[in-house]
């Protein structure tokens, strides 16, 4: 009889948790705390995004720890995600830097119970539970070959500036723009099938710029694909007087490129909003905590975005915005 009592106790303790995927919510702490990881810290775009973010950790009253490494180094970041997960963190939200280097400690949060997000870039998806994506690639890419069409005209010849050749979403952008060129504009020509790099690092871009200038001399446009690319070769075609021979367009923040499109150097460019792409990432990983996210949900309920949609494992901000001189000053960030 005690041999049965003391079974009936252990087998309802033995089976919590069984069958559910979801993370383990650390009850030991007061608030749920959210490790939220930019690619690099101190350039305008995620600072914009920390402000997003620690606006849905008041809202959410959880704690955030925003850090990252203050270069595009995925090493640097795979040691912050370490630190977190030996404090016992409850979620992480990381844009990665390289999609393939931090999947094997992303996963080793994972298996600590920790709900795993990825935000603006991608990792290997069994390493993470959700991916919230700016846009879809498709609508960014088409977003981009417009606007250059638009400036250079379909017969453009074109280079393409990126910031690091291991950053999924920017390559995975360059794919669904050649889709699209070809499929819609098959005169406009890719003089460099090699994307040129700059490292997040607006100094190198502008010298790459400079170098694209006297290396094509039939060039027509530029694409700078960061929002440190882009106000990088700003400053070459600026420097070099060329902005009416080569039209740029790329990825930046408005804040950034407003003197450079008052000025006619560039005339238009696209993004997304940064600070609700840091509030996003947070209300992801918030739900995924607590549970309120689930496979078979097409849309989210995300705080002041109202409905998100979600498909499959990435929840989607929203479309792209194309910045030129008559809406940028309609946006502070």
């Amino acid at each position: 009889m005690t041999r049965l009592w003391m079974v009936s106790l252990l087998v309802p303790l033995l089976c919590m948790g069984c069958g559910s995927s979801r993370p383990t919510l650390n009850r030991e702490k007061e608030r749920i705390t959210i490790g939220v990881m930019p690619k690099l810290k101190g350039i305008s775009f995620f600072n914009a995004a920390e402000r997003g973010a620690h606006e849905a950790g008041k809202e959410l009253e959880v704690a955030i720890d925003f850090d990252g490494p203050v270069g595009n180094d995925v090493t640097l970041q795979a040691q912050l995600v370490e630190s977190w997960i030996a404090k016992k963190y409850d979620a992480i939200a990381i844009a990665p830097n390289d999609p393939d280097a931090i999947a094997p400690v992303l996963m080793r949060a994972r298996e600590r119970g920790i709900a795993v997000v990825t935000w603006d870039a991608d990792a290997q998806a069994p390493s993470r539970d959700y991916f919230v994506s700016q846009c879809t690639p498709e609508s960014v890419a088409q977003a981009l070959v417009d606007a250059m069409v638009q400036g250079a005209g379909r017969n453009a010849n074109y280079v393409i500036i990126t910031g690091s050749l291991t950053a999924a979403n920017q390559n995975i952008w360059m794919s669904e723009m050649e889709k699209y060129r070809a499929r819609t504009y098959p005169q406009l020509t890719n003089l460099s099938l090699t994307p040129k790099v700059s490292e997040e690092d607006q100094a190198l871009a502008t010298q790459v710029a400079l170098d694209c200038l006297k290396t094509y001399p039939n060039l027509g446009g530029i694409f700078a694909l960061t929002t440190v690319a882009l106000p990088g070769a700003a400053e070459a075609l600026r420097k070099a007087g060329a902005s009416e021979r080569v039209f740029l367009t790329g990825l930046s923040t408005p804040n950034v490129m407003k003197e450079y499109l008052k000025d006619g150097t560039v005339k238009r460019f696209v993004l997304w909003n940064p600070i609700d792409l840091g509030y996003l990432a947070v209300q992801v990983a918030v739900a995924r905590v607590k549970g309120d996210l689930g496979a078979a949900m097409t849309t989210f309920s995300a705080g002041r975005l109202g409905e998100v949609k979600v498909q499959g494992d990435q929840v989607i901000l929203g479309d792209p915005i194309v910045f030129d001189d008559s809406n940028i000053d309609r946006y502070d960030y």
